[in-house]
């Protein structure tokens, strides 16, 4: 026989996707990530949208399925959804060698990284850190 099912780590009002293996350094993915973090849905898409960064669509993809996960798994409103956390972490690292005088080596690294995206669905309240971030919110 098998160990029970474990019950789920989070709240019944969120949902989440994860990028694994994502080849950009942890620091550079962070900017991107802090784009979006404290803000709703549709305003993250477009932001990462025109965003110049080229990892910015992949983020993007990652928010895509973690709406898709919201919508049709844990059956939430899509336009009540907030970008609730947004969170980088390191992965592998490749290491290569570049050769230098003298018949030395220098070690090239070149970081992986993750990115884990969580929404959660709120009441239809201006975000305080959104108005702070001088983002102009429109209450419905």
């Amino acid at each position: 026989m098998s160990k029970p099912k474990s019950p789920p780590r989070r709240a019944e009002n969120e949902a989440r996707a994860v990028l694994r293996l994502l080849r950009v350094s942890p620091r550079k993915l962070n900017l991107v990530a802090g784009l979006i973090r404290g803000m709703r849905v549709e305003r993250a898409l477009a932001e990462l949208e025109f965003s110049h960064r080229r990892i910015a669509r992949d983020v993007r993809k990652v928010l895509a399925s973690a709406i898709a996960n919201a919508e049709f798994n844990h059956k939430l409103n899509v336009d009540a959804l907030v970008v609730a956390e947004a969170f980088v972490g390191k992965n592998l690292v490749m290491k290569r060698m570049n050769p230098r005088a003298r018949g030395r080596g220098a070690r090239i690294e070149k970081p992986f990284s993750q990115i884990t995206i969580i929404l959660r669905e709120t009441a239809d309240k201006p975000k305080a850190r959104a108005i702070r971030r001088g983002i102009r919110v429109e209450a419905a």
